[in-house]
């Protein structure tokens, strides 16, 4: 195991949902930030693993989202799952660094977004954002 999967590993143990967020956004980012790379290179294989995998990210987050509790931000949420999974589909097709780069500067907006949840919010559920989510089991 190396280091960076020790630290992600154990940075997980007992989060709060919100950080979990964003240790997943960060997972997307240096994924799609790998993926301009292989473009970059013409590596068509290294490209696909990596989209795809942000695509599992999102698919996971769009999963545990709790639509009932955390209402409109569920739902913004969701569809910003939607419109980037869309997204990294078109730059998979066109192997286009200009749209990925822009789900790049997205996910780190949003990230910046639930860092500040996780700053302002002791408790798991102490905000919408993060009442959106359900109890993290870790």
């Amino acid at each position: 195991m190396d280091a960076r999967t020790h630290y992600r590993e154990a940075a997980t143990r007992g989060a709060r949902p919100a950080l979990l967020v964003v240790l997943l956004y960060e997972q997307m980012i240096e994924d799609l930030r790998q993926a301009v790379v292989a473009i970059e290179h013409n590596e068509v294989e290294r490209r696909t693993r990596k989209i795809n995998h942000a695509i599992l990210v999102i698919a996971n987050l769009q999963s545990v989202l709790n639509k009932q509790a955390g209402q409109q931000v569920a739902l913004h949420l969701d569809s910003f799952y939607e419109q980037l999974r869309d997204n990294l589909v078109r730059a998979q097709i066109h192997a286009s660094r200009e749209i990925l780069a822009q789900q790049i500067t997205d996910l780190i907006a949003l990230r910046e977004a639930w860092l500040e949840v996780d700053r302002v919010s002791p408790a798991p559920d102490a905000s919408p954002a993060a009442s959106a989510l359900p109890r993290w089991k870790g």
